[in-house]
């Protein structure tokens, strides 16, 4: 049973980093050059690896994965969002 809820909190914690990420960038800081470069979503994810891990390490349930994974997802997030602003997804960006 733990697993699971486990399993459930790292997933939210990967696509809540992904998706909030991508927002940011694409509302906030379509024009802020530096975010374009790839070594953005690098530093991204590894500051939110680092804020996740006291976390992580004081809940009894998740583990050092969760924090891998928010990590990750925050780094595509930011990545993708980059994307989304240099229009390169093919879709229409409206607003």
């Amino acid at each position: 049973m733990f697993e699971l809820i486990a399993l459930v909190v790292s997933g939210t914690a990967a696509i809540g980093g992904f998706t909030a990420a991508r927002r940011y960038v694409r509302d906030r800081l379509r024009y802020v050059d530096a975010v374009q470069k790839r070594r953005a979503a690098i530093i991204a994810g590894g500051a939110a690896l680092v804020a996740a891990t006291p976390v992580v390490w004081l809940l009894p349930i998740v583990g050092g994965g969760t924090a891998l994974l928010f990590g990750a997802g925050v780094g595509y997030g930011v990545h993708k969002g980059a994307r989304d602003v240099r229009g390169q997804r093919g879709e229409m960006m409206i607003g």
